[in-house]
């Protein structure tokens, strides 16, 4: 064969490029699970902000005394963010004893 010709690869070389191949197929996978990983929590939010987890139906956000309370317009339940059952009950005095029960 002549100097300067191209031939068939060695083996070596074949199993180089290989490894490169699998290498950048691995480092693109990860790259599209993070992507995925990122983006699962906002489209969970996007699925099921403000909606029931009674009926699924959509919240109704309404103001008891100046507390945001998230009511159901389907099944008429009412549903509490965090620290808004002890507000309700630092103002409706007997609702005190009902903040016992979740303590």
């Amino acid at each position: 064969m002549a100097t300067g010709s191209v031939g068939k690869p060695s083996d070596k070389e074949e199993e180089y490029f290989a490894r490169q191949a699998i290498e950048r197929m691995k480092k693109e996978a990860a790259e599209r699970q993070a992507k995925m990983a990122e983006e699962e929590p906002k489209r969970l939010k996007a699925l099921h902000y403000m909606h029931c987890p009674k009926c699924g139906h959509q919240l109704a956000e309404l103001d008891y005394q100046g507390i945001k309370i998230d009511r159901c317009m389907n099944c008429q339940g009412i549903w509490l963010d965090a620290g808004e059952l002890e507000q309700v009950t630092q103002k409706e005095g007997y609702l005190g004893g009902i903040l016992k029960l979740f303590k």
